[in-house]
């Protein structure tokens, strides 16, 4: 356990980067529908804090839960998954 004691994880993809030291990143979680069984997706946006302005569009990172650092702002990124291809 860490420092500061068990904080959620989610990983998804970085969909804009315009903002300053701020990264929305969109996850996408799999559930099953009640009524029909089959199995849909469900996206959801969060903006997470990037210090150092180094993740980009496309990048796959991991997030993890902080505290409240802007009206909309809960999450940081924790660390880089998968880099874009880009050209």
């Amino acid at each position: 356990m860490s420092e500061r004691g068990n904080r959620k994880r989610l990983v998804g993809t970085v969909v804009s980067d315009k903002m300053d030291k701020t990264v929305v990143v969109q996850v996408v979680r799999r559930v099953q529908h009640a009524g029909y069984k089959k199995y849909v997706s469900r996206r959801k946006k969060y903006k997470a804090h990037d210090e150092r302005n180094e993740f980009h569009v496309g990048d796959v990172v991991e997030l993890i839960e902080s505290r409240p650092l802007s009206k909309d702002k809960r999450w940081a990124v924790e660390r880089l998954v998968n880099r874009a291809g880009r050209i």
